[in-house]
């Protein structure tokens, strides 16, 4: 019998990330994903903006503000110097911080969670499934 090689999956956290053209009608659409594993202290984020879906929305949407946030998101993800104020956070604490709830045009989602052996490839395959 041969041994097949162990694949441990391990528990990861999501938020889609919305835009939020006019908060005060509160239509949205999602535009990216944070992924989130602990046992790996692995955060990352992917981000696809719809500008036909934003234009339609609100075609006079601050389209570069909006761009320069999303940025920003996954800026934070790395770490780093690019984080600015998050530079020394863990990839945890930048996670929840990213997750807290805003009431600006880009906004954080519910956080999900699912069992993946590969962190890295779920935020891809989520962006796919959930926001292209």
């Amino acid at each position: 019998m041969t041994e097949q090689p162990s694949t441990q999956r391990n528990v990861f956290e999501y938020a889609l990330v919305r835009v939020v053209p006019r908060v005060e009608r509160g239509e949205q659409f999602n535009v990216g994903v944070v992924v989130y594993s602990r046992a790996t202290s692995f955060v990352a984020a992917r981000m696809h903006l719809d500008e036909n879906k934003l234009r339609a929305l609100d075609p006079a949407a601050d389209l570069l503000g909006i761009r320069a946030a999303l940025r920003a998101v996954e800026r934070i993800c790395e770490g780093g110097e690019a984080a600015g104020q998050a530079e020394r956070d863990d990839a945890g604490r930048r996670f929840r911080w990213l997750i807290a709830p805003r009431s600006t045009v880009v906004q954080p989602g519910p956080v999900h969670s699912g069992l993946t052996a590969d962190p890295a490839a779920e935020v891809d395959r989520l962006l796919d499934l959930l926001v292209k």
